[in-house]
Parts: structure tokens; sequence; C-alpha cells
């Protein structure tokens, strides 16, 4: 085999091996990416989970607060009025 073959099969077997090396990084770089998209998912879920759940809490708190300061029917009155 001639120099210039081997000069060329060399080159191109280590053009290949940094061709399938920066794939794989690329792969990996992009599937942490996605990885950390996910756990700022579930960062944003328990936020919003935890906000639903002051809030209901501060709802609660108002209604006992209007419960004992209103008197609270079980039925509400007749909108036409009185027959």
């Amino acid at each position: 085999m001639s120099r210039a073959a081997k000069l060329t099969l060399g080159a191109s077997i280590l053009g290949s091996a940094l061709i399938i090396w920066g794939v794989h990084f690329l792969q990996e770089r992009e599937r942490e990416t996605m990885y950390q998209g996910v756990l700022r998912d579930d960062e944003r879920r328990r936020e919003k989970m935890r906000q639903r759940e002051e809030e209901l809490q501060r709802s609660m708190q108002k209604r006992e607060l209007y419960e004992r300061v209103q008197t609270v029917s079980k039925h509400a009155p007749d909108p036409e009025g009185p027959s």
C-alpha cells in the first residue's frame, strides 16, 4: 500500500472516529438538557400545588370567619319575591 493511501486511510478513520464521538457528545448533552427541563417542570408543579394549598387554607379561614359573623341559611330566598 502506498504512503498516500495509508495517510488517506488513517485520516478517514480519524475523521470517522471524531464524527462519531461528536455525535455521541451532542446526544448526551441534549439528553441532560431535556432531563433538566423535566426537573424544572416538577419544581414548577410542586410550587403551583403549594400555592393552591395556601389559597385553599386562606379560603377556608375566610369562610369560617364569615360564618361566625354572618348567619347562613340552608336555602336561598325566592328570587321572584313572596307570593
